[in-house]
């Protein structure tokens, strides 16, 4: 007897948007932090425009912290204010780049126009892209970006996000939403890494 098994909302998110996961592995960026020989200052700008997205976001994750919602999506939003403003801390503003300042501005127009479950999902891109990644980077231990892959490769972003997506996104119209959204976020993803180390023009 066959059974018919049935994919977590988690999962389908990420199946359906891979794609555009994989081309943020080929990028520029990525590539050269994989070889090592990534100019110090390009990681170094890339570095403080994610401390400015460390920045806002920890800014709107409490702002979403007092709103109205459902108390498992309350306590996720909690959850997530805690673990990202013990490293917002203590840090100056910061100029974003025009690939990071659409990525934050699409953050705001989530959380003012959409349900809080969805900016739930717009949260998940970051955390699940940056540890797959970490994890396809062939880095050795003497690679001086092998920190990073350290520090994004262990994360377990199943552990907050399955149960509460799984639970909230249970109708076709919120999944198709969720989605889009998730689809977006990676994408912004994907161009804040290729704003970082932009590929050399083509001669002619």
């Amino acid at each position: 007897m066959s059974t018919n098994l049935v994919l977590s909302t988690y999962d389908v998110l990420w199946q359906d948007n891979q794609d555009v996961a994989e081309q943020s592995l080929k990028q520029p960026f990525l590539q050269h932090m994989q070889s090592g020989d990534l100019q110090a200052d390009d990681y170094m700008k890339f570095m403080i425009q994610d401390i400015n997205y460390l920045v806002k976001v920890t800014e709107m994750l409490e702002e979403m912290s007092k709103r109205n919602m459902e108390n498992d999506i309350y306590l996720f939003m909690v959850d997530r204010y805690k673990s990202y403003k013990k490293y917002a801390d203590s840090v100056p503003d910061v100029k974003p780049i025009p690939a990071m300042a659409k990525y934050l501005s699409d953050y705001r127009t989530i959380m003012n126009e959409e349900e809080p479950i969805l900016f739930a999902v717009a949260l998940l891109p970051c955390e699940r892209l940056r540890m797959w990644l970490a994890k396809q980077l062939k880095e050795s231990k003497s690679n001086a970006y092998y920190t990073w892959k350290l520090d994004n490769m262990y994360g377990h972003p199943e552990k907050h996000f399955r149960k509460l997506l799984d639970d909230h996104l249970n109708t076709t119209e919120l999944i198709q939403k969720a989605n889009v959204i998730f689809r977006q976020q990676m994408q912004n993803e994907e161009n804040f890494f290729r704003a970082s180390l932009p590929p050399p023009p083509i001669k002619k």
